[in-house]
């Protein structure tokens, strides 16, 4: 699919399998489409796969039961048995295109747009890229041509891998004393991923050996350090640093970076060739506005400032928030804490995902680590039906015609999943229901997901109350509502969340001329190209910018991976053409910003009762990306050459 990529080898899994028993089990359980998958990569039977076409169905959960009948399903077991287990292993041959995209529209039961391959050939791990060193006829970048990182989360480990196999000189700054970035910094009690773990991963390293479909955040730090130290990424960190601030120099072309010691706060200016802006979007906290709260004597901690080592046990706990963080907080401590008041700001949608609470048995694990090619298959079935599979729930149909509660069939239909939940769940509590269920349309802000013994299950605990009343101050020992209501607490957790704006946080950045990004963009009015360059800011290169963040699905690190690929992309053109620096062009910025504008006004974030963080003070959103992912993909492959100047 890619000329600079091969197809993974298979000596990755050593063939035949010795564990007849082992496989055997695994063969049982594991998930028929991506067994299907599997099968017709070695044996390429078009007739034999579309057999199977009229009983998948596009229904997707990770363990979701088969519509094959049993007899054709054990005939493809034995088969893929007697194949994976033969004294002889099978050859591996090049898939045809279009045999591939069959492939792909059987196992999820719909068709595959042509258009799409070579994003889900790249996302999916099937291809092993070539480190781009090694790609033939590539000119090397220059003795000291250095990027500076600043972030070590999942975005700059990515960034620092691509940077080392490009060949280039890279240093991470990274304000923690660990990598990791908002996995390191968020440990309260049920944190974890919207994303299902099996497609929240780098696609070029693929992991096995997940606990759960949804996995908590322990997992996934642990999973980043891992792939960091692989990758020898600490060589290149200098931890328990901050960035100040970053200016362009004209003359020399390069950036000055004025980094301070978190420790002694002393300062020191770097000097790079190029800057990569690696932070996120979700690490600088966002705290409520009440009068009081510094008065408040007990413990009060922002969900992503948690001390680990409290113990709730028998603490009377308010809550302050009920979206994302609070859906999995609460829980987590409802059955040891005393009494747990929730005081909610605003409502959110509560959608079932039965695979947040579902462990990966050991018979689906060893499909993961010992068949070929099942965990690229089965990341290909997640990324379908929680990736871009989703964006008609954000798209609005202008034909729709009741836009008030919902905005296209998709949509609704999603909205009825949920209100079905929410009845059978809250059965019996007509109040709780009334206090829930949104007026908005579901997708229009972040949604929360649940499943048995989660939020919905937590909010009917007797020691739980959800308080729907404003708070009006907070006392040394107590939380008042608008109302008069005293809530006497020992401790207060505020899942409030994150603030966005303005863009850069406190950093700041002159281009050229002086030029200052943060006053160009004011506190809420940032934009770029693409949401990875402006104009003015030559070699500055921004992850998850302004409107390229994946809301409307599963997807940040296909983004950042995606990003990353066009900085480099674009730096290896400055180095081929001599120079020195690249930025877009003025017009190439206006274009897009019409583009993503336009879009705009087609998606369930302008729906006039969708108020969320994603929304500037002017009601723009400034933060989300209105096009697939796919599309997003694709536009970063190349710099085009009409938008960029090289000097």
């Amino acid at each position: 699919m890619n000329a600079h990529s091969q197809p993974t080898p298979a000596s990755n899994f050593p063939l035949p399998i010795t564990d007849k028993e082992g496989l055997r089990s695994a063969l049982a359980e594991a998930n028929l489409p991506t067994l299907l998958m599997v099968y017709t990569t070695y044996a390429q039977d078009r007739a034999y796969l579309e057999s199977f076409a009229p009983y998948m169905t596009g229904i997707y959960t990770a363990e979701a039961p088969s519509n094959v009948p049993e007899d054709m399903a054990q005939d493809l077991r034995d088969r893929l048995f007697a194949l994976l287990t033969s004294p002889t292993p099978p050859v591996e041959r090049p898939i045809d295109p279009e045999l591939l995209r069959t492939m792909m529209s059987v196992s999820v039961g719909e068709e595959v747009d042509p258009a799409i391959m070579p994003v889900l050939y790249d996302q999916m791990g099937f291809e092993r890229p070539v480190p781009r060193k090694d790609i033939p006829g590539r000119i090397p970048p220059p003795a000291g041509f250095r990027v500076l990182v600043i972030g070590g989360g999942m975005t700059g480990i990515a960034a620092g891998i691509k940077l080392g196999e490009a060949g280039y000189d890279y240093t991470i700054i990274e304000k923690n004393p660990d990598l990791g970035g908002t996995w390191y910094e968020n440990r309260y009690p049920g944190v974890g991923v919207d994303t299902p773990s099996h497609f929240y991963s780098y696609s070029f390293e693929l992991n096995p050996d997940w606990s759960s479909y949804h996995p908590k955040g322990p997992e996934i730090q642990n999973y980043l350090t891992g792939v960091a130290e692989k990758y020898g990424i600490r060589d290149h960190v200098q931890f328990q640093t901050m960035v100040v601030a970053a200016r362009w120099d004209d003359a020399q072309s390069n950036w000055h970076v004025t980094l301070r010691d978190v420790k002694t706060g002393a300062e020191r200016v770097e000097v790079a060739n190029a800057v990569l802006l690696a932070h996120g979007v979700l690490n600088r906290w966002s705290f409520p506005n009440i009068p009081g709260l510094d008065s408040f004597k007990g413990p009060k901690m922002h969900t992503a400032g948690w001390d680990p080592d409290m113990d709730l046990t028998g603490k009377r706990v308010a809550v302050i928030g009920t979206g994302a963080s609070a859906a999995q907080l609460a829980p987590a401590i409802a059955g040891k804490v005393s009494s747990l008041v929730i005081f909610q700001r605003s409502k959110h949608w509560v959608l079932n995902n039965p695979d947040i609470a579902v462990p990966v048995n050991e018979n689906i694990h060893f499909a993961l680590r010992h068949i070929p090619h099942y965990k690229e298959w089965f990341r290909f079935r997640v990324y379908w039906f929680t990736g871009d599979g989703l964006y008609g729930n954000v798209k609005m149909d202008a034909d729709w015609p009741n836009k008030d509660v919902s905005i296209s069939a998709q949509n609704d239909a999603a909205r009825n999943y949920a209100l079905h939940y929410i009845h059978n769940k809250l059965a019996g509590r007509p109040d709780l229901i009334e206090k829930i269920v949104p007026d908005y349309p579901i997708f229009g802000k972040r949604i929360v997901l649940d499943a048995d013994g989660g939020w919905l299950d937590t909010l009917l605990r007797p020691n739980v109350t959800l308080e729907t009343d404003h708070i009006d101050h907070i006392e040394e020992d107590a939380i008042v509502t608008k109302s008069g209501k005293r809530y006497e607490v020992d401790v207060i957790a505020l899942a409030t969340g994150f603030e966005l704006a303005p863009a850069l946080g406190p950093l700041k950045v002159y281009g050229r001329g002086g030029c200052d990004l943060a006053a160009a963009w004011g506190k809420d009015e940032a934009r770029s190209y693409l949401g990875v360059m402006a104009p003015a800011y030559p070699n500055f290169f921004m992850t998850l910018g302004p409107n390229s963040a994946p809301n409307h699905a599963a997807g940040v690190n296909m983004v950042l991976e995606a990003q990353i690929h066009y900085i480099i992309e674009a730096l290896d053109k400055v180095v081929a053409a001599g120079g020195k620096a690249i930025e877009p062009t003025e017009q190439a910025y206006l274009d897009w910003n019409v583009k993503v504008e336009d879009q705009m006004k087609q998606m369930i974030w302008s729906h006039p009762k969708a108020k969320s963080y994603y929304l500037n003070s002017k009601g723009r959103n400034y933060v989300s990306c209105p096009f697939k992912l796919a599309d997003y993909w694709s536009w970063t492959r190349n710099p085009d050459p009409e938008a960029m100047v090289i000097s």
